[in-house]
């Protein structure tokens, strides 16, 4: 590993991924959003928000950021003073998601206005698999190939043993993984994915596909029986207090998995939404929920929990 590796990181997830590889003494800069582990909240942060989501509500977090996006403007601002003192030879981006991050030409320009050479890594998982190859991507690029093998193989491990034992349940409710609550928003990307491998099965969201506003209308005629909520970047707390707050339309309290009270929340910001190392607890938690009969829970109380 060369010994002038510093790292910066641009996203939640790459930041575990750094971590989960041993490299936490080469990272020199993170997000405003990364909260793990908890060594990496004392580095310094290269970016801010412009809306404090803490503040406000789902519906006003989805306007505010729906009309940013239309004017052009962006909801994340980046450190350049702060870029250019830390003088990172690895920046861990991304281009799937102006919501997620920095967008990934803030970041060009930024880093084209530093001196000498530079790697820009742009990691754009949508699937489980995506996941796994980011972490060796990121490995490969600093020079720790053989960790990320097999840290990669040691999650594909687990992720096996629960497809395996998935099968063996019988049927395959319908799941509703609900990944903002107001307006709904199906889960994209991987999660559909997650959901089939721990034995559901969701028809509202398309495997790889981004999320996406569904109608009430279609959530009705689809009638779960089972609603998980992982609001994005939302903690169990955070959703347990937004599921409070929402005023739901009728066609919720007529679903399946409302009447039987099989509604659930999740830690959405460390299991579900960042696709790094952890999203593989996701998928076990995912197994504990939809079958509990085969998977007896062993994830942390913090992790998710059943509404009443």
């Amino acid at each position: 590993m060369a010994v002038s590796l510093r790292i910066c990181s641009l996203l939640p997830s790459a930041t575990e991924i750094v971590f989960a590889l041993g490299l936490g003494d080469r990272l020199v800069a993170i997000t405003h959003e990364c909260d793990y582990p908890s060594e990496a909240t004392h580095l310094p942060v290269i970016t801010r928000s412009t809306l404090d989501h803490g503040a406000h509500h789902s519906r006003e977090i989805h306007q505010h950021i729906t009309s940013s996006l239309h004017a052009g403007s962006s909801i994340y601002a980046l450190d350049h003073a702060l870029l250019e003192r830390l003088d990172p030879t690895l920046i861990l981006t991304q281009e799937l998601c102006d919501v997620c991050a920095v967008s990934y030409d803030v970041v060009q320009k930024a880093v084209h206005r530093l001196q000498g050479q530079r790697t820009i890594l742009s990691l754009e998982p949508t699937s489980l698999d995506g996941i796994l190859h980011a972490i060796q991507q990121v490995g490969d690029a600093a020079d720790m190939s053989d960790a990320a093998g097999k840290l990669v193989r040691e999650l594909q491990q687990r992720i096996d043993r629960v497809a395996a034992s998935a099968k063996s349940a019988q049927g395959q409710p319908r799941v509703f993984g609900m990944e903002w609550l107001d307006p709904p928003f199906t889960a994209g990307h991987w999660v559909p994915e997650m959901i089939r491998l721990a034995g559901g099965h969701d028809e509202l969201a398309l495997a790889g596909a981004p999320s996406s506003q569904v109608a009430w209308s279609r959530i009705a005629n689809y009638d779960p029986e089972i609603v998980v909520l992982m609001p994005c970047g939302f903690t169990l707390e955070r959703t347990v207090e937004e599921f409070a707050h929402v005023d739901f339309p009728v066609e919720w309290r007529r679903l399946s998995a409302v009447q039987e009270g099989r509604v659930y929340a999740v830690n959405g910001s460390a299991y579900f939404n960042r696709p790094g190392p952890r999203i593989v607890e996701g998928l076990e938690i995912l197994a504990e929920i939809i079958h509990p009969e085969v998977f007896p829970r062993t994830s942390l109380p913090e992790a998710w929990q059943r509404l009443g």
